[in-house]
């Protein structure tokens, strides 16, 4: 660079001037793209096969077991249909549909059908948060105010009066990026919060919850969220929210690129997971699984409520909802996981560092409750077992993670026997089922070496 400058004070003529310019510009671009490029690793993680169930230590014969639970939950009215994959040891050892996609239709469900994921997008963009932290972008005590200044001086809510107004009394510190990260900064969840009262303050103020045909980007609606109260200090309590939306924002500001782009050219190009995106291309809407619900004994689909559920191929498409925005594969999502387990490389790609990973899975919020689970903490990313939650059984080792999503879908990774775990259905509306849980227990029960 010193070189160029010194040449710049030499030459005078406007060709040549116009030429160093172009140059300059050159670089400039060239250095800030690879800056975005994800490191090379001295490690090699092969991408997700197929392999024979025996070829890393679980029974086939047990496997088989999931497949008489789905098959006997679609016969009994109970879901319409799942996919379910199983692997060990980066290897896929189980991966199977079953049931329909679109009962109206007559559609039977396909292994490689598209899911919306909801909350398992909270995964990701935490994920996306901590790559920058290792650049040196911020700390993750730093206050959210510092990079987005409308949280400044937050307020909590103190009384809520019958006209929609309320009263608020002072926060006693701010809140940072990761109260953000674990759930603890207070902040609500609209239509979905436990708690009345902030889905009428909520609503009043127009914020979008989950997933949106509107044209109104992630900025303006974290913006408009900034200004409410919170449910209680930052820090005091875990209190599920829209946090990791705010975080979408934070990364659009900290990286200087669209989130949407961002988690395409640092997460899921990397990763080869070609099917996860906020908005699907015109070339996979048939591959998207409808959500249904059950109505006069029949298999139907969900409609339009607070959200349309046809988000990802409808409206503005502007929206990138960190917390619950993205769509994906069973398989998809199992290579992100997988990323996770072989300590943040995969495919010779290092997406986060061994040490950054272990610190993520520590326990975040000492003994705060997690929805009241027993046996559950929460890390920088995900819910973790700890040795209790392993004692209750069928939840996999200590240290396992795990999460799920608003439409039933969930997922586990159980780091000491390498197990990965993932259940997609696509339902709202209906009692809650046991398949889930059931599957998972079957998962585990399957080991065999």
């Amino acid at each position: 660079m010193k070189k160029i400058n010194i040449t710049a004070n030499i030459i005078n003529t406007a060709p040549q001037k116009f030429a160093l310019n172009y140059l300059l510009i050159f670089l400039f671009i060239f250095y800030a793209t690879a800056s975005f490029a994800q490191t090379k690793s001295m490690q090699y993680s092969p991408p997700l096969v197929e392999e024979p169930a025996r070829a890393v230590g679980m029974s086939e014969e047990r496997l088989a077991r999931i497949d008489e639970m789905c098959k006997n939950a679609i016969k009994d009215g109970v879901v319409p249909g799942m996919v379910a994959l199983v692997a060990r040891r980066g290897k896929i050892v189980y991966y199977k549909a079953f049931g329909m996609a679109d009962n109206k239709a007559g559609r039977k469900l396909k292994r490689d059908d598209i899911f919306r994921i909801a909350s398992q997008s909270k995964a990701i963009t935490a994920t996306a948060v901590m790559m920058l932290w290792e650049e040196g972008k911020f700390r993750l005590d730093d206050p959210i105010s510092k990079y987005i200044p409308e949280f400044k001086n937050p307020q909590v809510l103190d009384t809520l009066y019958a006209d929609g107004t309320y009263k608020t009394k002072p926060a006693d510190k701010e809140i940072t990026i990761r109260h953000l990260l674990t759930h603890t900064s207070g902040i609500g969840y609209g239509q979905i919060d436990k708690d009345e009262r902030f889905r009428k303050i909520y609503a009043k103020a127009g914020i979008v919850d989950l997933c949106t045909t509107k044209n109104i980007t992630i900025a303006e609606n974290v913006k408009k969220l900034a200004k409410l109260p919170l449910h209680h200090n930052p820090g005091e309590k875990f209190t599920y929210s829209e946090g990791l939306d705010v975080l979408g924002y934070f990364i659009e500001i900290i990286s200087g690129m669209p989130f949407d782009q961002f988690l395409q050219k640092r997460i899921f190009e990397p990763l080869g997971m070609n099917d996860t995106y906020f908005y699907l291309p015109k070339s996979k809407y048939k591959r998207l699984v409808p959500v249904q619900t059950k109505k006069d004994g029949k298999w139907v689909r969900y409609p339009v409520t607070f959200y349309d559920p046809d988000f990802p191929i409808k409206g503005a498409k502007t929206f990138f909802s960190g917390g619950a925005g993205l769509c994906s594969t069973a398989k998809d999502y199992a290579t992100f996981l997988q990323m996770y387990l072989n300590n943040g490389e995969l495919n010779g790609i290092r997406i986060l560092s061994r040490t950054t990973v272990r610190f993520m899975m520590e326990n975040q919020i000492g003994d705060l409750s997690v929805f009241g689970r027993k046996g559950v903490y929460y890390g920088l990313a995900f819910g973790v077992e700890n040795q209790e939650g392993e004692a209750l059984g069928g939840n996999g080792s200590a240290g396992t993670f795990e999460w799920g999503g608003y439409f039933n879908t969930l997922y586990s990774a159980d780091p000491k026997e390498q197990v990965i775990a993932i259940f997609m259905k696509q339902t709202r509306g209906i009692e809650r089922e046991p398949t889930g849980l059931i599957f998972r227990q079957l998962v585990f029960q399957a080991i065999d070496d």
